[in-house]
């Protein structure tokens, strides 16, 4: 597959953010911190809520930084030329993004105390948000239909690879006391609860009105119409095409309304053969 992507280690990559030369320095010389927090995840499983979510914690629910500072200065990406410029030479304690595979994070990770938060969505949600947001984007190939991502997505021929091999990637960390995995449907279902689980897991906590806003200012609507959250910036840079946004419905299950019965078939025989030394814990929507 070809167009707009750079291929690194096997991994294709967007190629307007990744270099790769700046990827291998971040691969091999950028080292975490113990006070550092890390959210990975497999592209459209929910990444920027967490960010708001973990933004409005570190400011007590104070809105005042998600309204005012861009999403990705606020937590770069580690994998990005600009964000990974951002971090180098950053004091800490750090808010970093990432959505590689295991196998390309750079390598301090492992031997530090960093904090990690892995976000796992159903993928068959994803493969429907990815469709439609890289349908809009003007920095990869677009799918023709939803049946050519359909196929590109099962090969693994989409940005960050397989989703299945993210996961199992990422898996081998399961059960260490600096890693904490969730998933979008539990943060959907009971955001509280969730957020909750998230502030125990950093060691920090949150009165109950700065709970409370964090659950106004982070929720889809506001987001949706928060400038500095809603990637609508990215008009300036071409990226989007005009109207565009990043946050469409962020439900649930709306892969019922796009797969067909012989897709949705296909899927679950896939899934249940890469998937079948995972836990199933871990999946709250199978």
């Amino acid at each position: 597959m070809s167009g707009g992507y750079i291929w690194f280690e096997g991994i294709p990559l967007p190629d307007t953010t990744v270099v790769p030369e700046v990827l291998r320095e971040a691969l091999e010389s950028f080292v975490f911190k113990d006070e550092d927090v890390v959210i990975v995840t497999y592209p459209k499983s929910g990444t920027n809520w967490l960010i708001e979510i973990l933004c409005l914690i570190s400011s007590k629910g104070d809105p005042k930084w998600i309204q005012s500072v861009p999403i990705w200065d606020r937590s770069p990406w580690i994998e990005n030329e600009y964000g990974y410029n951002l971090l180098k030479d950053k004091e800490g304690p750090l808010l970093i993004t990432s959505h590689l595979p295991i196998q390309l994070i750079p390598k301090s990770l492992f031997s530090s105390k960093a904090k990690v938060i892995y976000l796992i969505r159903n993928p068959r949600d994803i493969l429907v948000s990815g469709y439609f947001f890289y349908s809009i984007s003007n920095f990869i190939k677009k799918p023709e239909s939803l049946e050519q991502y359909f196929e590109w997505f099962i090969q693994g021929n989409v940005p960050y690879g397989s989703w299945f091999d993210h996961i199992h990637g990422w898996m081998s960390m399961k059960g260490k006391e600096n890693f904490l995995i969730l998933s979008y449907e539990e943060l959907r279902r009971d955001t509280r609860s969730t957020v909750q689980k998230i502030c125990q897991f950093l060691g920090k906590k949150l009165e109950p009105e700065e709970l409370n806003s964090l659950l106004k200012n982070s929720s889809f609507k506001v987001m949706k119409e928060n400038k500095m959250s809603n990637f609508t910036l990215l008009h300036a840079y071409h990226l989007l095409e005009e109207n565009g946004s990043l946050m469409r419905k962020g439900i649930s299950g709306d892969w019922k309304n796009y797969f067909t019965v012989a897709q949705a078939e296909a899927f679950d025989k896939i899934f249940q053969e890469k998937m079948a030394d995972v836990p199933r814990e871990l999946f709250p929507w199978e």
